[in-house]
């Protein structure tokens, strides 16, 4: 086998449940993460990822296949270096110093013939324009002559029960097709289906253009959603009714916002560089603006529904049923729950959350919230319960019967209960 020393950037909801893959293929792995707290967890056979429970961590442990280290000169013996870092969107701009600061520590340890390659999320030219020139510099390495370098985007799903690492198609694209297939080999050790494309830039796009496709696609049924309880129709109806047609149509469905690091964060990548050479991304811009605006208009929703029952948002005891980002997990990232819960608080409602998945909820404005019991005694005290995660082990029933006013805003309450009303 070649490629048989592996070390990977970023031991997180990305990195890790690679390098646990990587090292089942029979491959010697070193998951390289600065958070100290987070190695020694590693090492102590605790996974901080859902994906990878602690008996799948442990076995590669106790084989000697895998381990945790804060040491960048790890790679200075690797075969292959897989960055999995995060990149963030921040004042409107991409924030690539993850990116920057994992190649420059990587490069000063390269030998020649390493293979490196960039899994993070970013906008086409990043692999070749920004990646490549810094591990250059530190190594003293020529990109595609001692150093290979390639571009595969992650497509971790958090908690998705039926596509994970090892069914989910994997993208490569090398700077020089010597990468591209010593990429494609490395993942066809634990991938079961490898898709090589003419280089970074087509694997950089397809990336951002799986994620804007959804991004705009929840825009319209959320737009849709607005517009349909001005028209008084429902709006959930209407989709169901619409994909009984087998061909073309694919349904999507209205929420409170969208959250995670894709949907909210990747498509405004494309956007922003797109504007670096005076074009603008309508679609993104737009999506981005609908998206955004629906945690405002729940509260609206709400607010409406307090005063139909001559009851104020002002001092009302608001109780959100999930807080996670997407159902049965306990991501946060960019969770729509965090503005929404914002707007409450900033209009004075007293704001308490349930979540089997998430025992403490810190706000934007650094103030911590513990959960509260899912029970009778707080959901008949709450003077509105908003439904924002639909978590498959909450009996849904069970809130709208103890409930006084229910808001779903994911259509997983009772219809026929005439105090739930829905997005």
């Amino acid at each position: 086998m070649r490629d048989r020393h592996v070390v990977v950037v970023g031991q997180g909801y990305v990195g890790l449940p690679l390098a646990v893959a990587a090292s089942r293929s029979g491959r010697t792995v070193i998951g390289v993460d600065l958070d100290a707290a987070r190695v020694d967890e590693l090492n102590g056979g605790r996974s901080p990822v859902g994906d990878v429970s602690d008996a799948e961590l442990r076995e590669q442990l106790d084989a000697g296949r895998y381990s945790a280290s804060t040491d960048f000169t790890s790679a200075k013996d690797a075969d292959v270096v897989v960055l999995c870092v995060p990149t963030p969107y921040h004042n409107d701009a991409p924030d690539l110093s993850y990116i920057e600061h994992a190649a420059q520590q990587v490069g000063e340890c390269l030998a020649p013939g390493t293979l490196v390659i960039l899994e993070s999320t970013t906008y086409p030219g990043t692999t070749e324009e920004v990646l490549l020139p810094v591990l250059e510099r530190a190594s003293g390495l020529g990109g595609g002559v001692d150093l290979q370098v390639a571009f595969s985007p992650e497509r971790i799903d958090p908690g998705n029960p039926t596509y994970g690492l090892h069914n989910t198609p994997k993208i490569v694209g090398g700077v020089t097709p010597e990468a591209t297939e010593r990429a494609a080999a490395f993942y066809r050790g634990f991938v079961e289906t490898v898709i090589p494309v003419s280089g970074p830039k087509a694997a950089e796009m397809a990336k951002l253009l799986e994620n804007t496709f959804r991004h705009i696609n929840i825009a319209l049924v959320n737009e849709l959603a607005i517009l349909s309880q001005d028209l008084d129709v429902d709006v959930w109806e209407v989709i169901d009714a619409a994909a009984s047609k087998p061909f073309g149509f694919m349904p999507f469905y209205p929420g409170p916002g969208v959250g995670g690091h894709c949907i909210p964060v990747d498509p405004m990548y494309l956007s922003w560089r797109v504007k670096q050479f005076g074009g603008a991304a309508k679609f993104i811009d737009l999506a981005r603006d609908v998206n955004a605006a629906m945690p405002l208009y729940v509260v609206t929703r709400v607010q409406d529904l307090l005063n139909e029952r001559e009851r104020s948002l002002k001092g009302s005891k608001i109780l959100i049923v999930g807080v996670a980002y997407k159902p049965n997990i306990s991501d946060m990232r960019e969770s729509p729950a965090l503005p929404l819960i914002d707007i409450l608080r900033a209009k004075g409602a007293v704001v308490s959350y349930s979540d089997p998945y998430v025992a403490n909820l810190q706000l934007t404005d650094g103030t911590t919230l513990s959960g509260v019991p899912l029970d009778d005694e707080g959901l008949s005290a709450a003077d509105c319960v908003i439904v924002v995660t639909p978590h498959a082990d909450v009996d849904y029933s069970h809130v709208a019967g103890a409930a006084g006013l229910v808001f779903d805003t994911r259509n997983v309450a009772p219809r026929d209960r005439p105090n739930v009303h829905r997005l």
